[in-house]
This record gives C-alpha cells, sequence and structure tokens, in this order.
C-alpha cells in the first residue's frame, strides 16, 4: 500500500517536474552543498512526500543535487531514492550509472587495494563489453565469474559476491543471502547497484568516486524513462534513435572541426573519454615495452578531474606514476616539459603527458613551436639506449576550434591525441558526451582506447549522439561570437580596473585562432600579511559573483561550466574545478565565461557597480 502511494507521488513529481532536470548539465553552486551532495537534495524530497507536495515551486525550490550532471543530478537522485524505497535500503546504497560495467569494476577497483578477493555472479549473459582477460592483465583485478540459476542458493564466500542480473525494468529486487552488491543491467538505460548490507557501507563512497572519475551517472533521459516505467509497471522503453546516422554526423563533424582524417572516439564525458585513453596506453605501454615504469606527466594545478584521475590510476597500477608538470604563471611549459621528459628518459620510463591548451584557469598557451621541438627531440636513457618517445595527450576543450593535429599542422609529426569535454562548446551545454581524435602517428594506440571505451561501456548515448549532431556544425561560430563577447568584457574590466589582474590569451594568439570565451580575473586587494591579503581577496571574489548572479539571475550563473549556449556562469576555481587539487596549486581567483547570447552591456553596468560599491571607496587597495 505504502508502495503504491509513494509510485503515485512518484508520478507527480515527473508530471511537474521543472525542466532544468532534463536539460542542464551544470547547476548552481550557490545553493549547492558539495558536503551533502544527493543528501540535502533527498532530504528535501522526502519533507515533500510526507506533505504530498509535488507543486511545481516546491520541486524547483529543492537543493541542487550535484553541481555537474555527469556525478548525478535530480532524476538520478529521484530514481535511486525510489528504488530504495522498494527495497528497503537506504537511498545512499542505491547508485546508479549510465555505464554497465563501471560498477561492477568500482567494487574489483576497492578490492584490489583492499587485496580481497570478488566473486562475480550472473542470471543470464554478462554485458557483452565485459572482458575478463584485459580486466585481469591490464587493470590487474582478480575475480571469479560464475553462472547460476535464478533461483540457486548462494554459497558463503571469503570476499564480496556481486549478483549480476538483466532487467526489463528497475525496481524490487529479489534480494538473496550472501550477497553483497546487486547489480541490474538494461540493455539501453544503463545499471543500478545497490549495496546489500551496512558492512559494506564503506564501499558506497568508492562507487560514487568511480561514477564522478571514470565514467557517468544515469544520463537524465535515461532516468525519466526508468522512472515512468516503474510508475507504469511496464518494460523500460526509449524513443527510437537514429544512432548510426547521429554518429556518422557527428564523425563528420569532428574531422572538420580538428582537420584531421583518423578515427573518432565519442564517449559519455570527458572524463570517461580520458579514462579510456589513460587504460588503452597503460594497454599499448604493457605490451609494447615491457617490463618499462609509466609516467603519466600532469599539471598539478589543471583540471581537479584529470588530476585525481591519473592519480587514482597510479594508485592501482605497481609500475604507473603520476609526474608534476608546472605549466604556467611563473613556470614555462616548453621548459618544465623539457626537464621532465629528461627524467623520465634517464629512468628509461614510458612518458605520457597530460596537458590543457590552453591552460584553465590562467588561459596560457606555450610556444607551439618550442613544445613541438620538446616532443620531437631524441633522448637518451641513463645506460645510452634510446628513450621511449612521448605521447602528448591534449586535453583541448578550452578552444577545440583550432588545427593542430591535421597534415601539416603543428603537432602532426609528434604522436598527439586530442580530446574535448563535450559539456562544452561541442554541446552547448546540453549534454556531457566528449570526443577524441588523434594524428597519423597514433592510429594504432586509438584503436586500443576504444577497445577500453567499450569495455568501459562509457561511450556516448544515443541521445548524446543525437545532441552533438545537432550542435557540432555550429560550434566554431559560436566560438567565434562569444570570443567577441569576452574580448569586449575584458577590455571594459581593463579600463574599469586597471590594477585587476586578468588572465587572457593575448590579440597575437587570437589571430592564430586561440579564441576562448574564458577568462580568470585577480581582483585587487588589501591588508599588511600575505594571509589577510588571501581572505581580503576571497571575500571579494565571492561579493563580485553574489552581485552578478543576484543582478542578472536570468543569465548570470554561479556555475562551473563553458562553452554554454546563452548568458555567463562564474565560477572560483579552487572551489570548483580544482576540487581535489592539492591546496598549494589551487587558484583562488575568479573563473568567467561568456557566451554569444548574453547581455553584455547589462554585464558591464552591474561590474562597474561592483567596483564603485566594494572597491573604489576601498582606496588601499592594490
Amino acid at each position: 500500500m505504502e508502495n503504491e502511494r509513494m509510485l503515485r507521488f512518484i508520478e507527480e513529481v515527473l508530471a511537474n517536474r521543472p525542466s532544468d532536470w532534463l536539460k542542464l548539465t551544470t547547476h548552481r553552486l550557490d545553493i549547492y552543498d558539495e558536503a551533502l551532495a544527493k543528501t540535502q537534495f533527498l532530504e528535501g524530497l522526502g519533507m515533500l512526500y510526507k506533505a504530498n507536495d509535488t507543486s511545481s515551486s516546491s520541486l524547483a525550490a529543492l537543493p541542487t543535487a550535484y553541481d555537474y550532471i555527469r556525478l548525478g543530478h535530480p532524476l538520478s537522485c529521484v530514481l535511486e531514492w525510489t528504488i530504495a524505497q522498494l527495497n528497503d535500503v537506504p537511498s545512499n546504497n542505491v547508485i546508479s550509472f549510465s555505464s554497465t560495467t563501471m560498477p561492477v569494476l568500482a567494487v574489483l577497483r576497492r578490492n584490489l587495494l583492499d587485496k580481497k578477493h570478488t566473486r562475480i555472479l550472473h542470471t543470464e549473459v554478462l554485458p557483452t563489453c565485459f572482458d575478463a582477460n584485459v580486466l585481469r592483465q591490464v587493470y590487474g583485478y582478480a575475480f571469479e565469474v560464475q553462472r547460476i540459476e535464478r533461483t540457486a542458493e548462494i554459497p558463503a564466500f571469503n570476499g564480496s559476491t556481486i549478483l549480476v542480473s538483466q532487467q526489463e525494468a528497475f525496481g524490487k529486487v529479489h534480494r538473496q543471502p550472501n550477497v553483497d552488491f546487486f547489480l541490474g543491467v538494461h540493455a539501453t538505460l544503463g545499471s543500478v547497484i545497490i549495496v546489500s548490507d551496512a558492512q559494506n557501507e564503506r564501499y558506497i563512497r568508492e562507487i560514487q568516486h568511480v561514477r564522478r572519475r571514470e565514467s557517468i551517472a544515469m544520463t537524465p533521459a535515461n532516468c525519466l524513462s526508468a522512472l515512468e516505467a516503474l510508475v507504469d509497471g511496464t518494460s523500460s522503453v526509449l524513443q527510437k534513435s537514429e544512432r548510426a546516422a547521429d554518429q556518422a554526423r557527428v564523425l563528420d563533424a569532428i574531422r572538420t572541426i580538428t582537420g584531421s582524417d583518423t578515427k573518432a572516439l565519442v564517449a559519455s564525458s570527458g572524463l570517461s573519454m580520458q579514462y579510456a585513453i589513460m587504460m588503452g596506453l597503460v594497454h599499448d605501454a604493457l605490451e609494447n615495452h615491457k617490463g618499462k615504469n609509466i609516467r603519466f606527466i600532469v599539471p598539478p594545478n589543471c583540471y581537479g578531474g584529470t588530476n585525481d584521475q591519473a592519480r587514482r590510476v597510479a594508485a592501482c597500477i605497481a609500475n604507473v606514476e603520476v609526474v608534476d608538470l608546472p605549466v604556467d604563471g611563473e613556470h614555462d611549459m616548453v621548459q618544465s616539459l623539457d626537464a621532465v621528459l629528461a627524467k623520465v628518459a634517464d629512468e628509461d620510463a614510458v612518458p605520457y603527458i597530460i596537458a590543457e591548451i590552453p591552460t584553465n584557469p590562467r588561459v596560457e598557451v606555450p610556444d607551439l613551436d618550442g613544445l613541438r621541438e620538446v616532443l620531437s627531440k631524441q633522448r637518451s636513457t641513463a645506460t645510452g639506449s634510446t628513450a621511449i618517445d612521448p605521447v602528448f595527450i591534449l586535453d583541448q576543450t578550452f578552444c577545440p576550434n583550432v588545427h593542430l593535429l591535421g597534415e601539416g599542422e603543428i603537432l602532426s609529426t609528434v604522436p598527439t591525441l586530442s580530446y574535448v569535454s563535450g559539456s562544452k562548446f561541442p554541446s552547448g551545454g546540453l549534454c556531457t558526451a566528449g570526443y577524441c581524435v588523434g594524428n597519423e602517428k597514433t592510429n594504432a594506440l586509438i584503436d586500443t582506447i576504444e577497445l577500453h571505451l567499450r569495455l568501459c561501456d562509457n561511450e556516448a548515448t544515443d541521445l548524446q549522439l543525437e545532441i552533438l549532431a545537432k550542435q557540432l556544425p555550429s560550434m566554431n561560430a559560436r566560438i567565434a561570437d562569444a570570443y567577441r563577447n569576452t574580448r569586449e568584457f575584458v577590455n571594459f574590466i581593463q579600463d574599469t580596473l586597471p590594477n585587476a589582474r586578468i588572465n587572457f590569451v593575448p590579440e597575437e594568439l587570437a589571430k592564430q585562432g586561440f579564441t576562448p570565451s574564458v577568462f580568470s580575473l585577480d581582483l585587487p586587494t588589501k591588508g599588511d600579511t600575505h594571509e589577510e591579503r588571501e581572505a581580503y581577496k576571497r571575500a571579494l571574489n565571492l561579493k563580485l559573483i553574489d552581485r552578478m548572479i543576484t543582478a542578472i539571475p536570468n543569465e548570470s550563473k554561479f556555475c562551473v561550466s563553458y562553452g554554454q549556449l546563452k548568458g555567463c556562469y562564474w565560477t572560483i576555481p579552487a572551489t570548483s574545478t580544482q576540487g581535489t587539487t592539492k591546496e598549494g596549486d589551487k587558484d583562488y581567483i575568479v573563473r568567467v565565461a561568456l557566451s554569444a547570447n548574453m547581455d553584455l552591456a547589462l554585464h558591464k553596468k552591474v561590474f562597474v557597480e561592483f567596483v564603485e560599491a566594494d572597491i573604489l571607496e576601498r582606496s588601499a587597495l592594490n
């Protein structure tokens, strides 16, 4: 009876849901508490359930569930809450994935670190992408696999037991003794893992972190489909897609945008693409450089997801380490890279470099001729043998329109892979799917990367491909228009507040095609000590953002993204995009992302009001 009432409540929630629940990829940070991600939203939803309140206004007033949709979102939270209610388990114990295999890999990863056995039982066939040999040989995971009948008794096991079952619709499951994790897999929607007992609750954070860094939550559209099936008591049905045609259009657009004719891959997010790249490169090194150490060379202040993921891979594989690469500010990327590569060559290790161009958040572009020379340089090991050539992995999210890889381009002669987060300019903020392409030097690597993208079941969904097929053709025009707004706003701020430090590409780089629409702003401050000046500046950062989002709520938002179709996003990298970066490498500055569609005159007006109210009256600012 209670379940029927609950499902009626969910039916009304779906009917009255805010449109943003289905459409946005990034959410407001001013109504988000990271320490209470999902919890705060579900507490609010639970209160609405008790009050039988499903009004649109009440649903819209719920706190932001997650800051970024690939980590989770309102509809994934509602789905997980509903399944938890049906199975009488805490909501935190239910976690949805777009991937059908990554929940299993999440448990395997934790048990690898804990040196604990894992048993994978399945009642039908495992997902076709599950490759036990590669998981054992490349990822280092230890496990046994066994098929059982649905009604079979499951004996006790000294370790973790995962039971995998194919689902026509998610809902109540038959929970059995001696099963630690129940994984329901749907052929098109994704999967839902239920953590069975209190003794396994320590895995919840680990599983969530895998979803955060190496995969994504079940997408909003698929969550909606799963919830509608739950409410109707029917099998989950998605609208028919034109995947093959959409994928062909997307791949054609990527070829045009990048100028590279090599194979392109499309993943469920930028980080799931990066994970496939990293594991594909590890796989290649294990096969072609047997016994060699592997070094991922990563800027310590780059995007926190990149930094964190690299260290997570290194934590699991004995011969993999992360080496810091200082890249901006007082550090020159080319000089730093030359020094680091010399050290890696000396120890006869395999060098893989991950870097952003332009850098984030300082928006700096290295000397590309110098970069090519450093990447092309022949080096020797300590014993005098020829060192292994590096592979350059370029995060090109800020400027995906610049041709760097095609024939005759600056990085065409050194092994280079370029990837882009799709929630930025490729989709205009409408989906998270990202893509990767290489030059002719990486053809064999791309095939191995594709193997790992499929093994992790992290390829783009049908709807993601449909969105990219519509949005990619207009991307370069949107980049150009957004850059014009950004250059005008940067020039205005420089004139209005000349003692502020602005990080943005100079005009000569823009003429070469580097036209980002994001800049960082280091506001003037005051104080007798470094600590006082830093504290004052951090408070001033928040005052600026608060004034902007309060005065222009329909356009200015406290968000972490970039490349959106409209409005202006404000964030502080140290507390958002650099969330897992080491404290000493964080940037407590304001990062601003503009679009082609915004009221620039109004933003200028409000910025002047901020300067007059919060800066000019404080003449001691420096």
